[in-house]
């Protein structure tokens, strides 16, 4: 792993920051701030809606709905920010006096990603005159078509990127359409919706619609907690207008004003809602609603987020965790294969990794194959697809491998994994069933019969794309700290001062310590004590899930990149530092 310290952009200074924390300055030049105003995190600075091209159409759509009281279904996706999506359309909805909204969300087992012909029709048995898609729908082309022959409008709210053609549907809001000139093409499907609230509501209120229904103009702030929730946990860049969506949801939380589900979520993961950060959102809260899609049915996860009921809210969440901890052991499981096989092929390859991975084994789980791919990535540095059968015992039924493979595609910086796979179904259409997503994760069936093709075709494809140079792991640091910035209140400052996240990352560190303890915990992280070499102080330190085969060391020094945490034991708050990576030294 190579450990790069991050520097100055060119031409940029310190000096517009010059009000800040000398240490906030620094990390703030680093991630390209130049501006105070970049800063800004009051919902005042967000984008208006009206940049958001279809939004008119969306909420002429929606208006004579609400007029007539027609009935309105929500078809969400089976993660965490189609959860979030589907519950904050239906509450946001049914504030605005909407009150015929309900949703469905589709099994992924028996419908598949989207608005499929297979879930307007489920969709259809109860009568709806519009399906509202959210954090889906722009690539689908034949589901729009089934609605359209049932007599049913479509409204389309997406994020990810279009295809050739799209949807002919009533109405589409989506950043990333042909066409729209919305500053933010970063939003997650959450924050599309609710942008399309804010624009439908400040339309009610032109009308008096309000007045006329004798209700109350709701708040739309208090739904802010669900938004930073699902813009989290689907790892989307905190461009400033995220990053202001994110924060406000955060304090919110913080506040303890927000929906009961997500408290406990957080409490069944030990977390304080006073102190949340938002990866607390995106490692506590984001994969216990993600394994309710990934091995159940996402409803489960939604009626978390739906219910006001505190008693309710708990049961749901204990059902969440029970269903994560399946979903580590068969992760646990299913790593352990994978990364057999890369060996293998490796072994084959003569010590040779391929630069694109393509991996498959009969008794995967279709539900956890993006996990797989993103932890072999993270291990080789390359961008990896795993494939699982599309329905349970295929490879048992069809031993011609006349059957469909889903697959769940993780990606590596500087390579665009739906550009790989659009050119791949450009130059071979009968490789390729169907396929969408953004530039680091993406989704795509293909024949079995076909998996051995399609591996070695998307390591040619991969290796054209990233050019001569192979692909590397890289750490960034923000350097390494003076000895008295290695404290409680820098901690602290840090902790306040985000959110961090995908493009904005969290600070972190690097430096030289001797080691004065060490020992395993849970038998996978290592608790350590380190001494700073100048200063002479201990500092505490862990670093999670590491090699057993090389740590413990008998060597006495480290240099660790590393992250300050607040370590809060018995009510006591210390430092404490985070370790990412962990090098053993014989000397400094």
């Amino acid at each position: 792993m190579k450990i790069s310290r991050r520097s100055l952009h060119q031409d940029s200074t310190l000096a517009p920051l010059a009000g800040l924390n000398p240490l906030l300055q620094r990390i703030y030049a680093y991630r390209g701030i130049t501006d105070s105003q970049q800063l800004e995190r009051t919902l005042t600075a967000i984008l208006s809606p009206s940049g958001l091209k279809g939004m008119d159409e969306a909420v002429a759509l929606l208006y004579s709905k609400l007029q007539h009281q027609q009935k309105i279904i929500v078809v969400g996706d089976f993660d965490a920010d189609g959860a979030s999506s589907t519950a904050l359309a239906v509450l946001g909805l049914r504030a605005l006096g909407a009150q015929n909204v309900s949703y469905l969300v589709p099994d992924r087992f028996k419908f598949g990603y989207g608005l499929t012909p297979a879930i307007v029709a489920e969709a259809a048995k109860r009568s709806p005159n519009l399906i509202i898609t959210v954090d889906n729908g722009i690539s689908s082309i034949e589901g729009v078509e089934s609605a359209q022959h049932a007599g049913i409008q479509v409204l389309i709210t997406d994020h990810h990127l279009a295809g050739e053609h799209l949807p002919a549907a009533t109405a589409i809001v989506n950043p990333n359409q042909p066409g729209c000139s919305f500053a933010s093409k970063n939003l997650a499907g959450v924050g599309v919706v609710f942008y399309l609230l804010i624009a439908l509501r400040a339309h009610l209120r032109a009308v008096d619609w309000f007045v006329q229904q004798a209700i109350t103009e709701p708040n739309l702030a208090d739904y802010l907690d669900l938004v930073a929730l699902g813009t989290i946990a689907d790892v989307v860049p905190l461009d400033q207008n995220n990053r202001i969506l994110v924060h406000q949801g955060i304090q919110r939380i913080r506040a303890e004003r927000c929906r009961p589900g997500i408290r406990a979520l957080l409490a069944i993961g030990k977390r304080d809602p006073e102190h949340i950060v938002a990866s607390d959102l995106g490692f506590v809260v984001g994969p216990r609603l993600n394994a309710a899609g990934r091995l159940d049915d996402m409803s489960l996860g939604i009626e978390c987020l739906l219910t006001d009921d505190v008693q309710r809210a708990v049961k749901l969440a204990q059902e969440l965790d029970t269903l994560n901890q399946e979903r580590r052991l068969i992760e646990g499981e299913m790593k352990e294969t994978a990364l057999d096989v890369v060996k293998q092929i490796s072994q084959q390859l003569e010590g040779h990794v391929p630069w694109g991975l393509a991996l498959y084994d009969p008794s995967w789980h279709q539900g956890v194959v993006g996990i797989v791919a993103a932890r072999v990535k993270e291990k080789y540095h390359r961008p990896v697809i795993a494939f699982a059968p599309a329905t349970a015992n295929d490879h048992l039924e069809h031993s011609d491998q006349d059957f469909e493979l889903k697959g769940s595609a993780r990606s590596i910086t500087g390579l665009h994994i739906r550009d790989v796979l659009e050119a791949m179904a450009t130059q071979y259409p009968d490789l390729i069933l169907k396929f969408g997503g953004h530039a680091m994760a993406a989704g795509l069936s293909i024949q079995a019969k076909n998996f051995d093709r399609f591996a070695r075709l998307f390591d040619q494809q991969v290796c054209k794309q990233l050019g001569t140079v192979a692909p590397q792991g890289e750490l960034f640091s923000d350097g390494e700290l003076d000895p008295h910035e290695i404290s409680l209140d820098n901690a602290e400052l840090l902790r306040l001062h985000g959110p961090w996240g995908q493009g904005f990352p969290e600070p972190q560190f690097d430096g030289q310590f001797e080691v004065l303890q060490q020992r395993l915990l849970a038998d996978k992280h290592l608790k350590l004590v380190l001494l700073h070499p100048v200063t002479r102080s201990q500092i505490d330190a862990i670093a999670f899930n590491v090699d057993r085969q090389q740590w413990p060391t008998q060597e006495k020094y480290v240099h660790a990149v590393y992250r300050l945490d607040v370590n809060d034991y018995r009510g006591q708050q210390t430092v404490q530092l985070v370790i990412e990576a962990l090098q053993a030294l014989a000397t400094l």
